[in-house]
């Protein structure tokens, strides 16, 4: 199956969206006390008093979580936009947003209030929800089945991306420092503007004007385009297949996919996927790696915070070649079982660290590998395999659903680790491992194998273990699916 330039195209200008989701993730982390003192020398101009430390601990706190309300919100909403407006005019449009929050986080010094920066934080926030869902949606409807796990991994591979740009923007020597943390804030209308000169030549999606709006010659002449070739009758075929088994079902709602036995258990797996992604404690790692570092006595912090952000990168490359290969599943149990591993390293030499001055370094090693293990599998593939599970019909509110999980354990991590860190002391990572092999247990023994299938086979998979489920018969197709259990 060849690249086509029409595919990168339409992929490339998609993943310009969650590189903005990842800048915006890191970018918070770095000048955190340049920002800090602008907050208080505000609220001095303000009141003629500095700020309490509590009050600031809370402004501070709010800039930083705000961001995952917003990515809550927006991604709930994503089901509103993509089936009215398609998928690329739904990406082209959400940088409105992405302009907004840059005039408002931008401007905010200039303006002398904090509330606007902490709006700006806000509209982003929404705008990455979108994303998260809009992109790997795309991706996933635009790719040629055995291309799909490798461009489904260049979301992820853009959002670490965007954290490793946010990363060295971010320090003192660039923008990270006292007047120009406003323009690393504001940088964030470059990606929005490249996107939306891109996108208008980007095609919309064939699955997308096919099955939804029923266009099926402007769907056969995209196809021929991004495919390079003038036979494009399987992919047609498979698609109309597809539509087929949507006349059949009625539109899906949201509790829909809790009511009906035929998606509940793709639901599950989604769900618990994406938790797995946000509750191994990557984000703990990324929200606090400086303070980790500087806890494990490196003499410049950001620097192996940026080295964290190169493995991370590096990594998210290498799960972009073996993914089609080694496939979905298999990733998912190595890179979940070696977090676990890595987790229980990084408590040991956090624990000896005040005993063993060597022990810094085995808790650098230890993140570096947990990091690598991240992007190898709970990484990229919750986001594209929630496409895979789904057929045309549920797949917006299968998405809708599964990223309101996503930043609700985002929000969940980031707001709860200060506190659960202070009382657990060195003992804090002891919590992810426990909850990682919980992850892998569930992902041995639920999760389907979907490489190199087609979206119909995947869900005709589940249509079947839903009536077996019915006649309590174990459909013997279940264990081609690489699921041992009755599923």
């Amino acid at each position: 199956m060849q690249m086509t330039a029409r595919l990168m195209l339409a992929v490339g200008g998609a993943v310009m969206g969650s590189l903005q989701f990842g800048y915006n993730t890191g970018v918070i982390n770095a000048p955190q006390e340049v920002i800090e003192s602008f907050y208080n020398l505000t609220w001095y101009d303000r009141y003629g008093e500095y700020i309490s430390p509590g009050t600031l601990t809370t402004l501070w706190s709010l800039s930083v979580s705000i961001f995952s309300i917003g990515g809550m919100i927006g991604a709930f909403s994503v089901g509103l936009f993509v089936n009215r407006f398609g998928r690329r005019n739904s990406m082209l449009m959400s940088n409105s947003l992405a302009f907004i929050a840059s005039a408002l986080m931008g401007f905010s010094k200039m303006a002398s209030s904090f509330e606007m920066l902490i709006l700006g934080r806000f509209i982003i926030g929404v705008y990455s929800g979108l994303t998260t869902g809009f992109v790997p949606m795309y991706v996933g409807e635009v790719s040629p089945t055995a291309l799909r796990g490798a461009l489904g991994t260049l979301h992820q591979l853009a959002v670490v991306v965007g954290i490793l740009i946010a990363q060295i923007f971010g320090m003192d020597l660039i923008l990270g420092g006292e007047s120009l943390w406003p323009l690393l804030l504001g940088f964030i209308f470059i990606p929005a503007l490249i996107q939306c000169i891109l996108l208008p030549f980007a095609p919309e999606s064939p699955r997308f004007l096919l099955i939804n709006r029923n266009e099926e010659n402007k769907a056969k002449s995209v196809l021929k385009k991004l495919r390079g070739t003038t036979d494009v009758s399987s992919d047609l075929q498979e698609m109309k297949e597809e539509s087929r088994q949507m006349m059949r079902e009625k539109k899906v709602t949201i509790l829909e996919l809790f009511r009906s036995p035929m998606y509940r258990q793709p639901i599950l797996i989604a769900i618990v996927l994406q938790l797995s992604q946000q509750l191994s404690g990557i984000n703990a790692v990324f929200y606090y790696s400086t303070k980790i570092f500087s806890k494990a006595g490196v003499k410049q912090p950001v620097y192996a915070t940026i080295g964290a952000g190169v493995v991370n990168t590096a990594s998210t490359v290498v799960s972009l070649f073996v993914v089609e290969r080694a496939g979905r599943r298999t990733l998912h149990l190595i890179g979940l079982a070696g977090m676990a591993g890595c987790a229980v390293l990084m408590t040991i030499a956090l624990a000896l660290l005040d005993q063993l001055d060597w022990m810094s370094y085995i808790s650098i090693i230890a993140i570096f590998g947990f990091v690598a293990f991240f992007e190898i599998g709970p990484g990229p593939i919750p986001w594209f395999i929630v496409a895979e599970l789904f057929s045309q019909g549920p797949r917006p509110s299968a998405f809708a659903v599964s990223g309101l999980a996503n930043w609700t354990s985002n929000f969940i991590v980031g707001m709860g680790f200060q506190y659960i860190e202070e009382l657990c002391k060195a003992y804090v990572f002891i919590i992810f491992v426990v909850l990682l092999i919980l992850f892998f247990i569930f992902t041995y023994f639920k999760v389907p194998e979907t490489k190199g299938r087609t979206f119909d086979e995947i869900a005709s998979e589940f249509r079947q273990g839903s009536a077996g489920q019915a006649d309590n018969k174990t459909p013997d197709e279940f264990h081609s699916l690489g699921a041992d259990s009755q599923v």
